[in-house]
């Protein structure tokens, strides 16, 4: 295995046209132990020798931080004493650290740390003279409260740039409330569209206000590193601010403009989208459940074609999207007819011949054993100690796809406080005495 020291976009760039110093920065034999050793395969990584100092918990930053550690940064995770972030808990039924955190927290390096404690701003003032990016997700005021503000971490380390994710933003008449990504999906008016019409807001089964955040927290953290990789003024702004709510709103398409333009305002319509006809979940034969999207004018004449509705194909009438949305049931009617004739395997099969895109409604078990999961590596096999002993357990994969430069689980999310004597030996460069003191801390 090569070995060598990680570099930093706070190297210096000259004679770079692209501005990216591609020499290792040399930070000395001390730190070689604690920075990324990176085998061949690892320096081809997009992200390697990159450094992120994660003070998040729950799941907006610790997202944007698996990001990173998944293309080769190294991730440094601060974790409060006592439990550590929450997510270690969540949908747990067994054990003492749950799958979901072993799946956000992969590529990380645990560090359990009081940051309301001296020695705990030390150390983050100490990490942060190597680091390039920090990511928190605390609200807005908490760094300043603990003596570790952006303008204070900036005047360490100029080139650092901070993610700063909360629920309505670093600015306006909110920024104080608590937010989590329910009711940014709310307040964004996600919740409001989702569900039946006959019920209340319903939601999606996934974290998708926190998950969006920490994607646009990526990007604003790399798009700010590539200006100033490629020269850009050292006196602007390093701050990325993003607001659950307004990730969740961007995702809205014209939700508004529909209501100015239109008078539209949308409502909850279960599994299927105002205006977007056919396109929606169906009953097979057998039980089983099939999505079908057939609302682009030539799609929806080759499902006609399928379904055996030869008529409703050569209808020239229903080859606008608004005269569709006007026969909707009439047209779901006809399609379901069709699938509740044969079971979802002929469904599919059907369907593929025509070129009508379609697929099942999966669940967890089908997912895990699906040839095309598995052949595109989405379905990994780790091992991993859920009680006692060592276990295989089947763990998602990573997107995207980039030939050549691929990233990777190099490790499952860690054990509370793992790496904590490493990364302040290494990196904060605290002595015997003093990493005691704060594992003291910790333990209280």
């Amino acid at each position: 295995m090569l070995h060598v020291t990680c570099y930093s976009l706070t190297a210096k760039r000259e004679g770079n046209p692209i501005g990216w110093d591609v020499n290792f920065k040399d930070r000395g034999i001390e730190d070689a132990s604690m920075t990324n050793r990176l085998n061949e395969d690892e320096q081809d990584l997009p992200l390697a020798g990159i450094r992120v100092l994660e003070l998040g918990n729950f799941i907006a930053a610790p997202f944007a931080g698996r990001v990173f550690g998944d293309f080769g940064a190294e991730v440094i995770k601060i974790e409060r004493p006592d439990g550590g972030d929450e997510l270690r808990d969540w949908r747990k039924t067994r054990g003492e650290t749950s799958m979901l955190f072993r799946t956000i927290g992969r590529n990380k390096k645990s560090v359990e740390l009081d940051l309301r404690s001296e020695l705990g701003v030390k150390a983050i003032k100490k990490i942060v003279e190597t680091t390039d990016v920090l990511i928190e997700n605390f609200r807005p005021g908490t760094l300043e409260k603990w003596g570790i503000a952006p303008e204070i971490l900036t005047a360490i380390n100029p080139d650092l740039v901070i993610v700063r994710i909360s629920g309505y933003g670093q600015t306006g008449p909110y920024k104080d409330r608590a937010g989590f990504g329910s009711s940014a999906e709310s307040f964004a008016g996600l919740r409001y569209v989702t569900g039946e019409p006959d019920r209340p807001a319903g939601r999606s089964a996934a974290s998708m206000g926190d998950t969006v955040a920490g994607l646009y927290g990526v990007i604003g953290a790399l798009m700010l590193m590539f200006k100033r990789a490629r020269g850009g003024a050292k006196n602007s702004s390093n701050v990325v601010d993003v607001a659950l709510y307004e990730g969740v709103f961007s995702l809205l398409e014209s939700l508004v403009p529909d209501y100015d333009a239109y008078g539209m305002v949308r409502q909850r319509t279960g599994g299927r989208l105002p205006g977007v006809v056919p396109t929606g979940s169906y009953n097979c034969g057998d039980g089983l459940e099939v999505v079908i999207g057939g609302n682009s004018n030539a799609v929806f004449v080759r499902l006609m074609k399928a379904i055996g509705r030869p008529d409703l194909a050569e209808d020239e009438s229903l080859l606008t999207t608004e005269a569709r949305r006007m026969r909707e049931d009439e047209l779901n009617g006809a399609i379901e007819e069709f699938t509740q004739s044969m079971p979802l395997e002929q469904v599919l099969e059907a369907l593929e011949t025509a070129g009508v895109p379609a697929a099942p409604v999966f669940d967890a078990p089908s997912i895990a054993k699906d040839e095309h999961y598995l052949a595109r590596d989405m379905i990994q096999t780790h091992e991993v100690v859920v009680e006692d002993e060592p276990e295989l357990v089947r763990f998602p994969g990573v997107v995207p796809k980039i030939p050549g430069h691929q990233g990777h689980v190099r490790w499952l999310g860690p054990d509370l406080g793992e790496h904590t004597a490493q990364v302040l030996r290494d990196l904060a460069g605290f002595d015997a005495e003093q990493i005691a003191a704060a594992n003291a801390k910790a333990a209280h």
